[in-house]
């Protein structure tokens, strides 16, 4: 059977749709395939020879070089052969040099990076919500003093993404944090967190949290309040004080009453594990972790990220991916808290979640402009058989400025998509 037909089934596992395609897409593709390569000088441009055709000179095309891809390296330097970049020396050295009768299964192996799912494990906190216990992990903050502090404390690192301040209150969730009084696994080593709703509560749970820091009245002895009813009885009652904080934490929950994250049944990791069945591979609350799959990526300069999935809108996505749904993310789809994050839905096979090359970030973790809330869009090659690799920005706007490659925003079910992706470092 061809490959490409291979991904109809994970296209009902992968929620990373474009607006308007149709249920036959990958049969469409592989017509698509049958037309052959685009011809050199179709685009109205100089053509230095068909070896220039779709390569990448700089942030150029061959054929827009003078001189072409020969006249480029004498310019440079350098080759035109691109490899991905990884700074885990893991990477599957790629060879593009153009060559004849190259198959799809030539191509699927070019682009199986290493390690393209990992496992990960990362710190567990306890907190409260309605008297139940709730389960949840920090992997990102707006604030730089609360992304060092808790980094400390959990001996697990959270990003600063500063973007996530820019957030509208209706994606975010209330959490009280405690500052003092009894000790405990919160942020600031008292007792732990009180949230003000679950994933139970999908219409109004968000996994980005706005605070509220609570601090014992001199003179009152502390005790556990394990819910917002009890924190603001407290607060009639004159025993804490309640200062609201300019800070949003990503807090994605893992276990609450009554319910938890999916987790995988197989368990066995390569790296052709589909998306689908779940994001986690194990829940520990006596030592206090949690085991996600991380997956590999590129960041907008072609270095190596990897990333984990928490929740998503809409719930079809969500429940396909086995992650939360967290209607709420989509007061992000135009904000500035939310970053373009691009799959590819044809072209080259690979590790990618639809079956093709992996994805590029349009920022990664200590960029200014990093967040891990992302805003899906889909790459399309106009003729997948003459698709290259892409590994950065710049190789993505020189394709699509040459019309070789379209970008749309993903919309599954017709609604705003946004994942909760947090980029992090699986081998600290």
């Amino acid at each position: 059977m061809n490959k490409s037909l291979r991904y109809i089934a994970i296209l009902s596992l992968i929620p990373l749709f474009t607006a308007g395609i149709a249920s036959n897409y990958f049969i469409e593709a592989d017509a698509a395939k049958s037309q052959g390569v685009n011809a050199p000088g179709r685009l109205g441009i100089q053509s230095y020879g068909s070896e220039n055709n779709h390569i990448v000179c700089g942030g150029v095309l061959c054929v827009d070089y003078p001189g072409g891809k020969s006249g480029w390296e004498a310019d440079q330097g350098k080759i035109t052969t691109k490899v991905p970049q990884s700074n885990q020396k893991t990477t599957t050295k790629v060879d593009t040099t153009e060559k004849t009768d190259v198959t799809e299964k030539d191509l699927g192996s070019v682009l199986r990076l290493s390690r393209a799912n990992i496992p990960t494990e990362i710190p567990m906190h306890n907190g409260f919500y309605n008297g139940g216990d709730v389960y949840y992990i920090i992997t990102d903050s707006s604030d730089a003093v609360h992304a060092d502090t808790i980094s400390k404390n959990q001996d697990w690192k959270v990003e600063l993404a500063p973007l996530l301040a820019n957030a509208p209150e209706a994606a975010l969730s209330k959490t009280y944090m405690f500052v003092n009084g009894v000790s405990g696994d919160g942020v600031h080593g008292f007792q732990g967190e009180v949230f003000t709703s679950t994933p139970a509560q999908s219409d109004i749970y968000s996994a980005l949290t706005s605070h509220v820091h609570v601090t014992w009245d001199d003179g009152v002895q502390p005790r556990i309040l394990d819910s917002e009813v009890k924190i603001l009885s407290a607060v009639k009652s004159g025993d804490i004080t309640l200062t609201e904080v300019p800070v949003v934490l990503n807090m994605p929950q893992i276990v609450w009453p009554d319910g938890q994250m999916t987790v995988k049944e197989d368990k066995t990791l390569t790296d052709e594990t589909p998306y689908g069945g779940g994001q986690v591979l194990d829940i520990d609350t006596e030592e206090m972790n949690v085991t996600f799959i991380a997956h590999r990526g590129w960041g907008p300069d072609g270095r190596t990220i990897y990333y984990i999935v928490t929740d998503a809108t809409p719930s079809g996505p969500a429940g396909m991916m086995g992650v939360v749904s967290s209607p709420t993310s989509a007061n992000l789809i135009a904000n500035s808290a939310a970053v373009d994050l691009y799959q590819f839905k044809n072209g080259l096979t690979g590790t990618g979640p639809l079956g093709f090359q992996p994805g590029i970030a349009a920022s990664a973790p200590g960029d200014a402009n990093y967040s891990p809330m992302w805003r899906i869009f889909m790459i399309g090659w106009d003729d997948p058989s003459s698709a290259q690799l892409l590994e950065t920005i710049d190789d993505m706007n020189a394709y699509k400025k040459a019309g070789l490659i379209d970008i749309g925003i993903a919309r599954p079910m017709d609604s705003d998509h946004i994942v909760n992706c947090p980029f992090i470092d699986p081998f600290q």
